[in-house]
This record gives C-alpha cells, sequence and structure tokens, in this order.
C-alpha cells in the first residue's frame, strides 16, 4: 500500500503562482511513477502532470505546458507541482496518483494504483 497526502492548495488570483506537494508514506516511493490529475465540477478527471519514477522524463496535458511544473524527491518520498500563471479554468480538485514503475508512465487515470484524498485549488479571476 501507499498512502498520499497532498497540500498546498488555497484560493489565488488570475496571473498567481501555487505550489502544490504530494507526501508519499508505505512502500517504497521510487517504485513508483507519479502523476497529478485534476476535476473540476462537473468533469472528469484529467491528466495535468506525471513524472518516472527515477524522474528522468516528465509528461504534461497540453492546457498546463509551459505554466506547470512537476518534479520529484525519491529522498523525500515527495512529488511536487508547481503552478505559475494560473488561471480561472486551472480551478479543480488536484490530486496526485502512483504508479508501479513495472508499467510506462500514463496519462490514463486507470492506470496509477494509489490516489490522495485531493487539495483544492480555486482561481478568481
Amino acid at each position: 500500500q501507499v498512502q498520499l497526502e497532498e497540500s498546498g492548495g488555497g484560493l489565488v488570483q488570475a496571473g498567481d503562482s501555487l505550489g502544490l506537494s504530494c507526501a508519499a508514506s508505505g512502500r517504497t516511493f521510487s517504485s513508483y511513477h507519479m502523476g497529478w490529475f485534476r476535476q473540476a465540477p462537473g468533469k472528469e478527471r484529467e491528466f495535468v502532470a506525471g513524472i518516472t519514477w527515477s524522474g528522468s522524463m516528465t509528461y504534461y496535458a497540453d492546457s498546463v505546458k509551459g505554466r506547470f511544473t512537476i518534479s520529484r524527491d525519491n529522498a523525500k518520498s515527495t512529488v511536487y507541482l508547481q503552478m505559475n500563471s494560473l488561471k480561472p479554468e486551472d480551478t479543480a480538485v488536484y490530486y496526485c496518483a502512483a504508479a508501479h514503475r513495472r508499467t510506462s508512465l500514463s496519462r490514463n487515470r486507470n492506470a496509477y494504483d494509489y490516489w490522495g484524498q485531493g487539495t483544492q485549488v480555486t482561481v478568481a479571476s
């Protein structure tokens, strides 16, 4: 089992920056690729960013490319999402998720085995 806990959400203005953290506990953090997803009211949960177990590769949704940065610190068992130039359409509950590295890093939420409870990000216009 892997337990994930997100932190860092909040209310910001359009154009502001915000950083999210996701702390993992349980099994070896470096055995897992990590992803960030988000879900806005009335919408499906969507992929935001992903990072391989070693941190050597990252993927982003087109909607956040160039504005968001995913990173990880395996020594701290933590994955981060730095969000810059936030827009009202970024408003959502943000979730981190873990997928065992035996699989390829995926944008598909069904590929992820463990999920956090989520943290709310609200961007006011």
